[in-house]
């Protein structure tokens, strides 16, 4: 007899942070049949996002009392962070515990973030990533995703970005790298955007487009908070750089609006690869 599922395991909060992809996580979410509740960290999340509560940085209780009362056990988290203004964090008790148990029980090269969940699972919350429960908000399968194909010379390109990332991202240097025969540009600590804004500049007179961008996953990446995405911005980007294509993995990348995605690069005559390494 096949085990049915009970209505609180479809159930799950939303912390959303900026920008689109809480918008997306939360539709994909309830398209999969998930009960979401949704909530706003200030100043970061979009206010057309009419979250269920909002709660600043530091001030986690009132949302921790409304999971308890609903029923919630499990968290996702998506959408951008920026820095707080230190003045409005005031953490009250619940968070300063939860801040306490973060640095008690960090270890070695653990990411805050790695701590974090660490530290809400210890508090009886299952952590979850949101490609893990809407998978429509990541490439499935790999392969060409668009259009335009890559050439033999692409191909050798593409080979060279995968090992290349597969080194960064074992000394946890970044996620990105853009090579074009040689490597041209490597993610650190300015984020994607910034380096791609930096190969724009430097290919400027570049006549004929070449290479690749590849946003891979990190070896050990914990991928529940700290997930690689690409959108519309990111095709644009790509074709200002004068490069031919863009390599994600399957299933652990944001994929932010995937149709709009997907239509702009075969607008733009750039590829996108996904891979399952």
């Amino acid at each position: 007899m096949k085990k049915s599922i009970k209505k609180s395991d479809k159930k799950i909060a939303l912390i959303a942070g900026a920008l689109d992809l809480p918008f997306l996580t939360r539709d994909a979410l309830r398209r999969a049949g998930w009960d979401v509740y949704v909530v706003g960290l200030k100043p970061f999340y979009d206010p057309r996002l009419n979250p269920d509560i909002a709660v600043r940085p530091g001030g986690g209780w009132p949302a921790v009392r409304q999971f308890h009362r609903r029923g919630i056990k499990k968290l996702t988290f998506v959408g951008a962070l920026g820095h707080p203004n230190l003045s409005d964090i005031r953490p009250d008790l619940w968070s300063i515990g939860l801040l306490f148990s973060i640095l008690r029980h960090q270890r070695g090269y653990d990411s805050m973030a790695v701590a974090l969940n660490k530290a809400l699972e210890r508090r009886g919350f299952e952590i979850v990533a949101a490609q893990d429960v809407a998978p429509e908000l990541a490439f499935q399968t790999a392969g060409v995703q668009t259009k335009t194909k890559p050439t033999k010379r692409d191909t050798r390109d593409i080979e060279r970005a995968i090992d290349v990332s597969h080194t960064i991202g074992a000394a946890d240097i970044g996620a990105s790298v853009v090579v074009d025969k040689q490597v041209i540009a490597v993610e650190a600590a300015e984020g994607t955007a910034n380096m791609l804004e930096r190969v724009i500049e430097m290919r400027k007179n570049h006549k004929t487009p070449s290479g690749v961008f590849a946003k891979m996953t990190k070896p050990g990446q914990d991928l529940r908070i700290d997930i690689p995405a690409i959108g519309v911005d990111t095709v644009n980007a790509v074709a200002a750089a004068k490069l031919r294509g863009i390599i994600v993995n399957t299933k652990t990348c944001f994929i932010v609006d995937r149709d709009a995605v997907i239509k702009r690069a075969n607008e733009l005559k750039i590829f996108i690869v996904a891979i399952d390494e």
